[in-house]
């Protein structure tokens, strides 16, 4: 009985934790903003769980599967968050770029802006 109340309430945090990240990330404007939110969904609910599957089972092969999957999670959410930066501030950059210069370029790219390739010349 005390396992499973503990276990819903651990279940319920960590849907609480995904709700509150997710009204965060509604309400921020910006991607750097919102990828602060994301982190408590990424790694604090995940430990929640594997803390309620723990206080439901107990130590068995499923709850060590669990920890295993929430390792690898809180592990990679880190480098995830960061990958995702980059490539923000590289679309950033780039269609930045491609604004100042009066618009994208055209099939050809920088190729077909010098105009070598097309014509042979």
């Amino acid at each position: 009985m005390v396992r499973t109340v503990l276990a819903d309430v651990l279940l319920g945090l960590a849907a609480a934790v995904v709700l509150a990240s997710s009204a965060g990330i509604l309400v921020m404007r910006d991607t750097y903003q919102k990828i602060h939110y994301v982190t408590p969904a990424a790694v604090v609910a995940p430990v929640l769980v594997g803390l309620a599957v723990l206080a439901r089972s107990g130590w068995t092969v499923s709850t060590g599967q669990t920890w295993l999957t929430v390792a690898l999670v809180t592990v990679a959410g880190p480098y995830l968050a960061h990958a995702t930066l980059r490539a923000a501030r590289a679309r950033e950059q780039h269609s930045g770029g491609a604004q100042g210069s009066g618009g994208a370029p055209g099939p050809g790219g920088a190729q077909g802006s010098s105009g070598a390739g097309r014509d042979g010349t």
